[in-house]
Parts: structure tokens; C-alpha cells; sequence
């Protein structure tokens, strides 16, 4: 009896160990994390999962609008940082209308590019490179300008060429084509 109970408490360590899912460093990450009242599927892209955030719709609205759908549906893979509704929110009145309009394109398409990074960081991966100096704590864009990161406890932040800075509220969502890391504000290159 003891090694039958001690054969199911492994198979359930191993189960759980497996539900988190381990990343290549590693670290565990939750698996499917809800974001926006929606599990993100670690099989998906990242437009597969973000279409159906709640708290992205504005971001995917823009991305369809940039023509960037295909892009962030390839093979990557990419680190996104994914501004929420509320992010974009904190714009000026009428600035995301405006930019989804068509004569905007290259704008938005600037913008939304300022926010991927080629390749995959985790957070584990952007604490290490926030202990990197002032200058070597960056990473460069998909749009080409840097963004530097910092870290304050365990909360990582990214702070854009005007000097603004957004926390990432929820790291590590794992996509099949790279990690979105949903921030709470929009960086502007």
C-alpha cells in the first residue's frame, strides 16, 4: 500500500510539474495563463491568442490595421510587449483613432514594431540583462530603436528612447512563435 501511494503522489508531482510546463532555461511557467479572460495556448501564435483577450482588443485592432497579422503569425519568433486596453487608454484623446487610419499606416506600423523584439527573452531572461550596466541593459527592436530594462524587486519594467517606462504585468505567456509579456503602458520610439 505505502508504494502504491507513494507511486501516485509521484505520478501527481510529475502531472503538476508537467501542467506548468518548463521553459527552456528551466523556469516553470503556468500553462494556458488566462490573460484577458482567455487561456493563451502555448500551440498558438500570437495573434491566434491575442484575438481573444478581452484586454487587447485595441491592440489587435491596431495590428490588423498596420498589416502586421502575417508577420506576427510566422515562425518568429518574437518577444512581444503587449500593451492592454488601459495602456492605450492612457494616450491622448484620439490618438489610436487616429492612427488606425489609413493615411497613419507607417506611424502605427512604427509603434507596434517598437514593441517586438526579435527572439525569445522570458522574465528570467530580461532580470538577468536589467544587472546588465546602464547601455548594455538593452534590446533593440524589431523597429530598430533600443529599450532598456530595469528592475525593481522582482517586477521587471522597460523604459522607451523618450524615457517612459512600463511594468510588465504579466510575464511569460508562451506562444508557439515566441512570449508575450502584457504591459501597462505604450512605448513610444
Amino acid at each position: 500500500m505505502l508504494t502504491r501511494n507513494m507511486g501516485r503522489r509521484t505520478a501527481k508531482a510529475l502531472a503538476l510539474t508537467l501542467a506548468l510546463g518548463l521553459g527552456a532555461s528551466g523556469a516553470a511557467y503556468a500553462k494556458n495563463p488566462m490573460v484577458g479572460g482567455a487561456p493563451m495556448y502555448a500551440q498558438k501564435t500570437i495573434v491566434e491568442n491575442a484575438v481573444n483577450s478581452k484586454d487587447h482588443t485595441t491592440l489587435v485592432a491596431a495590428v490588423k490595421a498596420a498589416g502586421l497579422v502575417d508577420t506576427l503569425n510566422g515562425p518568429g519568433p518574437f518577444t512581444v510587449f503587449a500593451p492592454t486596453n488601459a495602456a492605450f487608454a492612457k494616450l491622448p484623446p484620439g490618438t489610436v483613432e487616429n492612427l488606425v487610419q489609413p493615411q497613419n499606416k507607417a506611424t502605427l506600423t512604427k509603434i507596434l514594431t517598437y514593441h517586438v523584439v526579435p527572439g525569445v527573452y522570458t522574465a528570467q531572461e530580461l532580470m538577468a540583462l536589467a544587472k546588465k550596466p546602464s547601455g548594455q541593459n538593452q534590446l533593440t527592436t524589431v523597429e530598430g530603436e533600443p529599450l532598456a530594462v530595469s528592475t525593481q524587486g522582482k517586477k521587471v519594467y522597460i523604459t522607451d528612447v523618450k524615457g517612459d517606462t512600463v511594468a510588465v504585468t504579466i510575464p511569460n505567456v508562451m506562444q508557439s512563435n515566441g512570449v508575450i509579456h502584457v504591459v501597462n503602458g505604450v512605448l513610444m520610439p
